[in-house]
C-alpha cells in the first residue's frame, strides 16, 4: 500500500485513523499536541523498507474522533496498546515526538512486556518547562480566544508560504504542517480534544507531568534522545539530563535546529 494510505478502525465503539506500511519489526509512531499522521509524512517510507510503520492519528487529533473524555497519558497509552493488539502486534519500538514522547514513556512504563525500545523525539514530560504558548493554551478562557483565531490558521499559512515564494524563498513544510494543525482547531470536538489532552499534561506553570523518578525503569529497555539543539518548545537539556538518568542510552543532538 502506499506509505501515506490511511486506514479506520473502531476501537471502544470510536474511529481511530491510522497509516501501516511496510514489514519487519514493528515501529509505533506517535505524534504531538495538534498534530497528525502527516507529521511523519517524510519518514514513513523509508522507515517502512525495513519495519512495519504504524502511525495513528491520537483521539481528537487529524481524522481520528475524539475520545469518550480521559486524555490522560495513561488512557492515551492505553489506546494505542489497544490498537497494536487489533493489528495483530506483540511487540514494538516506540517513537514519541513531544507530547508523543511522554505517551511513550508512559506505555513503556503501563506495557514493558510488549515494549521493544524507546525513541525520544523532543519528548516531553522530562522537565516542567515549554514554550510559553503552550502555557497560555491552559489558561481558563483559552478555549474562546483558539475559537476566534483557529480559522485564519491555514489562510495565515498559505499567505506566508505565499510570501517567501514571492521573495524566492522555498516554503518550509512545517509551516503549512503548523497552520493545517491550528486550523483544526476549529471544529469544536477537536478544539476539547486539544485542550483536555493540553490541560493533562500542561498548567500554566509548565509541564505538570515528570517522568524523572521513573526513568531508572527504563534501563531495560534501549533508549534513543534525539533533540534539536535550539528547539523552541522544550529545551535541549531535558534530553541531556534524561540521558544522564538512563544507564546506556544514546543521545543525538542536532545543531541548528
Amino acid at each position: 500500500m502506499n506509505a501515506m494510505e490511511s486506514r479506520s478502525v473502531l476501537l471502544h465503539g470510536r474511529p481511530v485513523t491510522y497509516v501501516e506500511a511496510g514489514s519487519g519489526p514493528v515501529l509505533l509512531l506517535i505524534h504531538g499536541i495538534a498534530g497528525n499522521i502527516g507529521n511523519w509524512q517524510e519518514v514513513i517510507e523509508p522507515l517502512a523498507r525495513h519495519h512495519t510503520v504504524v502511525a495513528p492519528d491520537l483521539p481528537g487529533h487529524g481524522a481520528s474522533a475524539p475520545g469518550a473524555g480521559d486524555y490522560s497519558l495513561g488512557a492515551l497509552a492505553a489506546g494505542l496498546r489497544d490498537l497494536l493488539v487489533v493489528l495483530g502486534h506483540e511487540r514494538a519500538t516506540l517513537v514519541g515526538h513531544s507530547l508523543g514522547g511522554g505517551i511513550a514513556m508512559q506505555f513503556a512504563y503501563q506495557f514493558p512486556e510488549i515494549t521493544e525500545r524507546l525513541v525520544l523525539v523532543s519528548s516531553g514530560g522530562l522537565g516542567p518547562e515549554v514554550s510559553p504558548v503552550l502555557r497560555a493554551a491552559a489558561l481558563p478562557g483559552a478555549g474562546l480566544f483558539i475559537a476566534a483565531t483557529a480559522t485564519a490558521g491555514r489562510s495565515g499559512g498559505a499567505a506566508l508560504a505565499r510570501g517567501l515564494a514571492a521573495v524566492g524563498l522555498r516554503p518550509v513544510p512545517e509551516v503549512a504542517e503548523v497552520a493545517r494543525g491550528y486550523a483544526s482547531l476549529a471544529d469544536p470536538g477537536r478544539r476539547a480534544a486539544f485542550l483536555a489532552t493540553l490541560r493533562s499534561v500542561i498548567s500554566t506553570r509548565g509541564q505538570r507531568v515528570h517522568a524523572g523518578d521513573r526513568l531508572y525503569l527504563a534501563e531495560g529497555v534501549p533508549v534513543l534522545i534525539i533533540w534539536g539543539a535550539r528547539d523552541p518548545i522544550i529545551p535541549v537539556h531535558h534530553g541531556e539530563h534524561a540521558h544522564q538518568a538512563i544507564p546506556g542510552s544514546r543521545l543525538e543532538i542536532f545543531d541548528g535546529v
